[in-house]
């Protein structure tokens, strides 16, 4: 044993070091499920480093963050966690930093947006796994047949979706702001109307004129006008507007990269266009970004370290990028992308990624205002409904949960 450990010096003094890693899977089948990715990139990493071993759990996203904190509260953390957000951890003490695992070249390898959206008090915990941006996706067909452009502003967007209702299509704008992923689509909304959840100076801004602005508009404009379609925002989900958008009946809504694989699988044609705004297309895109984390509990900080250098890889980044069809969140690895043929399609949503605005994942009270968002915002554009009073309500929620920090 003394011998086998000594070829990379890893070890302990006790044996080999098992890392556990929890992941989340990112495959829409068990074909590409994120099981096989990283089985391979371990079986790489392992015949490398002999005096360590790395045991990987991948679970779905409905269950990772869950796990993880079950995990958690058991007082049995994993070494590493990829997942959907880290303040919380950070704030409790439990993480390592960025500085205290990675080499100098990997840490300054991030994209320095994603970078400085890990951060709690300017210290990075949460590193940038995957990340992607929002287009305005649009399905040719069905708008060659209304002799329609695509639309750069609110109002173009709304007449285009009145001449599609016209025609027939079934969700001439699908809106989803059901509890799956309502506050995606709603950050998207609330940049194109020069809003968003938080102010300049990082305090929450959920209720502000913009934002209520931009809801009105929606609630009378395209939902009050029947160009929603025949479910109601509020009960319509990202995956089925999706599935809607790949059967046909979709003339526009928002996407992200693995959309296209999806449309294009079922034939439809479409285009993507930056999102309209007010009086032309949004000047930030919403991103978003997935976040490897690194629990102290353990120990094994520099086996850690050694192998999420490994995972930083351009190579490996590029090849979970091109598999799952996301944003690496590497400069270098986005360099080779940004030119290499075969990454072409993502082209436009790379382009988006340096102006992008991200989720304010650094507060711990987040999670609980996107849990406010994706249980009311719904009821804001609702017949009947409040934007400003919705809005406000979240506005309250999201100020005592940030006051409890």
């Amino acid at each position: 044993m003394t011998a086998v450990l000594g070829g990379c010096g890893l070890g302990d003094d006790e044996g080999d070091v098992t890392l556990r890693l929890v992941a989340a899977d990112y495959g829409n089948s068990k074909a590409n499920s994120s099981q096989k990715y990283w089985d391979a990139l371990v079986a790489d990493y392992e015949s490398e480093h002999p005096g360590v071993k790395v045991d990987v759990s991948v679970y779905s996203w409905n269950d990772v963050d869950r796990e993880v904190k079950d995990m958690v509260a058991d007082g049995n953390p994993p070494d590493m966690a990829q997942i959907g957000a880290y303040a919380d951890y950070a704030a409790d003490g439990l993480l390592y930093s960025a500085g205290e695992l990675l080499s100098i070249s990997t840490e300054a390898d991030f994209v320095s947006r994603l970078a400085a959206a890990g951060e709690v008090d300017s210290t990075q915990y949460g590193m940038p796994f995957a990340a992607s941006t929002r287009l305005l996706f649009y399905n040719k067909t069905l708008f060659t047949k209304a002799g329609l452009t695509p639309p750069k502003t609110w109002a173009e967007l709304a007449a285009d979706a009145a001449a599609l209702k016209a025609a027939g299509v079934k969700y001439p704008y699908a809106l989803p702001l059901g509890s799956e992923e309502a506050q995606a689509e709603t950050m998207q909304w609330l940049l194109s109307g020069g809003g968003g959840y938080t102010e300049d100076i990082g305090t929450y801004g959920i209720d502000s004129a913009a934002n209520v602005d931009t809801l009105t508009w929606l609630k009378d404009d395209l939902v009050g006008k029947g160009l929603t379609g025949p479910v109601a925002p509020g009960k319509l989900n990202r995956a089925d507007a999706f599935a809607a958008f790949a059967n046909g009946e979709v003339g526009m809504l928002n996407g992200h990269p693995t959309l296209m694989k999806t449309a294009a699988a079922k034939g439809v044609k479409f285009g993507m266009v930056p999102m309209p705004g007010v009086d032309g297309p949004t000047k930030y895109s919403m991103g978003v970004a997935d976040w490897m984390t690194a629990f102290k509990q353990n120990g094994h900080a520099e086996q850690i370290g050694d192998f999420l250098d490994f995972v930083y890889d351009e190579k490996n980044v590029l090849a979970f990028s091109r598999e799952y069809d996301l944003l690496p969140v590497t400069v270098s690895a986005s360099e080779v992308m940004s030119t290499a043929k075969e990454d072409k399609d993502l082209e436009p949503f790379l382009e988006e990624l340096p102006g992008s605005e991200l989720y304010p994942v650094g507060k711990t009270s987040w999670a609980e205002v996107s849990v406010a968002v994706k249980q009311r915002i719904g009821t804001a554009v609702a017949a009947g409904g409040s934007p400003s009073a919705v809005l406000g309500g979240i506005q309250s929620k999201a100020l005592m949960a940030e006051s409890a920090e």
